[in-house]
């Protein structure tokens, strides 16, 4: 059965492997699903989905393969009149009026009556207190007041619904969608390079199984440092004019790097990097980081990403003289080539909408010289700027 249920996630194109269904099966056998439908399927989604922009396409392959749920029809479309459910009319209920309701006397017998009401109603009801509609005191509908009911349609008011009627709108975790925070730290998590450095304190467990049966059975115990992720990266972020929409999404992208990475360092430019940088993103002259000093100063070991629109005028990159705020000896070209080669592993995170690119000379001057690295700030294109630095 589940081995079916692993090629209809396939098929839907969730990535699963043998050993996520061998999880899911042993997970099983250990009961940590038994008889219980939703404990099942939350079980089933941690075992098999490694990703969670999977997830909405783990449920319509659940949903279909599991008496194809995804699959059923909208119970109410062309059942109800959609004029029975206008909201047009609400009724204010007093304390004495909403003492006065009772309940039908469970989910059973409210499903029964639910039924009933269907093969007796004939038109639309507002401010009762029986018939499927809007407003009053009835169990059935929505916009009214009952402290046991079906909401169908609408939105919940009171929050006393036991069960909600309506249709499956969803949208789905997809990876070009702009980046959260959330997001950007499963994404940047993944340029990790691990290194055992400082005092040995961790107990090396393979070596010390190792050591001990040679030595006759004796008790050697074998210590390692701690492991840590020693990946170093350098953020360069384009901040003011151009960038001011974008301010959020570096904000998010700066909190989520400050997170993952224990080597990292970050500068402030503007448009285009000239012979000095910023620490503060207010960009003071007098506070200036000379350029050349950044060239000296970190290793070829770093990690480069660049943060910015790439738009600006042609000049800006080309020209001597060309920065829109000062009188620069040398063009952004140059600084651009003398930072690549310094640090051969550098990126462009570009976070407006990748079908601009090709309508802006500079965005296309910047992307050649980074040997077409640079990505759009999504999902999918951090992961492809991500990988390609790990490399």
């Amino acid at each position: 059965m589940l081995v079916d249920f692993f090629y209809t996630l396939r098929k839907a194109q969730v990535p699963v492997s043998i050993h996520e269904l061998l999880a899911l099966l042993e997970a099983l056998e250990n009961h940590l699903a038994f008889a219980d439908w939703d404990d099942f399927y939350l079980l089933a989604r941690t075992c098999m989905v490694k990703d969670e922009k999977y997830f909405d396409r783990f449920d319509l392959a659940f949903g279909h393969y599991f008496k194809d749920l995804a699959e059923l029809p909208d119970p109410f479309d062309n059942l109800i009149p959609e004029q029975w459910l206008d909201a047009d009319f609400i009724r204010n209920l007093s304390d004495e009026d909403k003492a006065e309701i009772e309940k039908l006397g469970g989910l059973d017998k409210l499903m029964e009556t639910l039924a009933k009401r269907f093969e007796e109603q004939k038109e639309r009801h507002a401010g009762g207190n029986k018939w499927i509609g809007t407003g009053g005191t009835s169990p059935f509908g929505h916009s009214g007041y009952n402290p046991e009911g079906v909401r169908i349609g609408g939105e919940s008011k009171h929050k006393q619904a036991v069960k909600v009627w309506e249709k499956r709108i969803f949208r789905d975790l997809d990876d070009s969608v702009e980046l959260g925070t959330r997001n950007l730290k499963v994404a940047l998590r993944k340029l990790r390079k691990f290194a055992r450095t400082g005092a040995a304190d961790e107990l090396d467990l393979d070596d010390t199984i190792r050591s001990t049966a040679n030595n006759a059975g004796y008790l050697d115990l074998k210590m390692v440092p701690e492991r840590h992720n020693a990946a170093k990266v350098l953020i360069f972020f384009d901040v003011g004019g151009s960038m001011d929409p974008y301010i959020q999404q570096c904000e998010q992208l700066f909190s989520a790097a400050r997170t993952e990475f224990k080597h990292l360092e970050y500068f402030y430019f503007h448009n285009c990097v000239y012979e000095r940088v910023w620490k503060d993103n207010k960009r003071r002259w007098n506070e200036h980081i000379d350029t050349f000093d950044l060239l000296h100063t970190y290793g070829r070991d770093y990690r480069v990403i660049f943060v910015g629109d790439a738009a600006m005028a042609p000049y800006e990159v080309t020209e001597r003289f060309g920065s829109v705020e000062h009188r620069n000896p040398e063009s952004g070209e140059v600084w651009l080539r003398r930072i690549l080669d310094t640090w051969d592993k550098a990126i462009w995170l570009n976070p407006s909408h990748q079908r601009y690119w090709d309508y802006t000379a500079s965005t296309q001057m910047i992307k050649n010289m980074l040997d077409q690295k640079m990505f759009p700030l999504t999902l999918a294109g951090l992961e492809d700027g991500i990988r390609y630095l790990s490399k």
